[in-house]
């Protein structure tokens, strides 16, 4: 119970540091969350600088509202990865909208398929870096270096049964990626 509970406590002193203005914790946030906020925001823009100024933003807005944080909510990782996405999306919306009223081609629909797929492959990274790394390494085994559940089971150290709950488990979690009206699954406070 002791280890489910740490992050918990975590997100409860960090949001109380932000919102008495500490900027040691700010950094601290920036340490803990940067690469998922970078990451999230580049998968959806597929652009560096603009994942560099979502990044930017994020953490502004961290420091400038940590009141908007609502622990009974989640935790502030999935706090953190639903302003990054919602952040990058308007950028996404954007960008694109300027396109096509600049080029006048396309339609609206397109955009929103656009915005759709990205949503899609941001949710399915944010499940996969998020998921305990049992169930990651399992996956990255069956799907990047295409092993059955037995050759992974093996190059795991575990039972054959054991391969298949994480394969299946992994898979279940990932399949929610689709789901983007709802926010991402907790996973235990993996972080």
């Amino acid at each position: 119970m002791a280890k489910k509970d740490a992050p918990l406590r975590w997100d409860r002193r960090m949001h109380q540091r932000l919102v008495r203005g500490e900027a040691a914790a700010l950094g601290e946030l920036y340490d803990r969350f940067a690469s998922l906020v970078h990451g999230l925001a580049h998968r959806v823009l597929g652009d560096e600088r603009a994942a560099d100024g979502i990044t930017r933003e994020v953490f502004a807005h961290a420091w400038a509202h940590p009141d908007t944080y609502d622990p009974q909510q989640g935790t502030l990782r999935s706090w953190i990865a639903a302003l990054t996405h919602r952040l990058a999306v308007q950028r996404l919306r954007a960008t694109e909208k300027a396109a096509l009223t600049r080029h006048g081609e396309g339609s609206t629909e397109e955009l929103e398929r656009k915005v759709r797929r990205a949503s899609v492959a941001a949710r399915a990274d944010y499940i996969v870096h998020s998921m305990p790394t049992p169930l990651r390494a399992a996956l990255e085994l069956a799907y990047f270096q295409r092993r059955d559940y037995r050759q992974t089971a093996h190059d795991l150290g575990v039972t054959e049964d054991e391969a298949r709950r994480r394969l299946r488990l992994g898979l279940q979690l990932l399949s929610t990626a689709h789901d983007t009206g709802t926010p991402p699954p907790e996973y235990g406070g993996a972080v």
